[in-house]
């Protein structure tokens, strides 16, 4: 893959982040490229949005694969799944946001659906084991904690540019945040 094209691909990502609908030229203008460069590599609209969307899930799924795998203990896992979608940055909130769109058709049939439920049922099954340890409150369901955990990866993926702390004191004030908001 040449330069461009993972500039171009890069480009998208973190435009789509902000505005799943933003044109192809904001894309263009943010990859230092013309529009018609951008056609050189990607036809229209669906095929960008095709490769960003492969590129997004490899990357994704083998760090939340990864961060489940790294450790027996749950807080650990839970943790490690806060800095993984961290790490990700743009490319996890454009990853949970396809995956919960509309126009998704979700099917057990397709790979990336099916890789994208096996991990959030591991997310879910590690949750109700803290909520059992008591380290999570009973109160909130794992869809919500799903959910506030996305939150929480965009924000802090958002505070990368409007801080001067380093990128290891936001993942910590991330998952300090985090943390404090699930406990009993």
């Amino acid at each position: 893959m040449t330069h461009t094209k993972k500039r171009i691909i890069e480009s998208a990502i973190r435009i789509f982040n902000e505005d799943l609908s933003a044109p192809l030229q904001k894309v263009a203008d943010n990859a230092a490229v013309t529009r018609r460069t951008l056609h050189r590599y990607f036809k229209d609209r669906n095929e960008l949005v095709a490769v960003c969307k492969q590129a997004i899930e490899s990357s994704c799924k083998k760090a939340m694969i990864s961060a489940i795998q790294s450790s027996d203990d749950a807080l650990i896992q839970l943790e490690r799944m806060l800095y993984a979608g961290i790490d990700c940055g743009a490319k996890y909130s454009v990853f949970y946001k396809l995956h919960q769109s509309k126009d998704h058709k979700h099917t057990h049939q397709n790979k990336n659906c099916a890789d994208y439920d096996h991990i959030y049922n591991q997310f879910q099954g590690i949750i109700i084991e803290l909520q059992k340890e008591g380290k999570i409150s009973p109160a909130m369901s794992p869809e919500w904690i799903q959910v506030l955990h996305s939150g929480i990866i965009e924000s802090t993926v958002n505070a990368r540019q409007t801080t001067t702390k380093s990128f290891e004191e936001i993942k910590e004030l991330a998952w300090t945040s985090y943390i404090k908001a699930i406990a009993p």
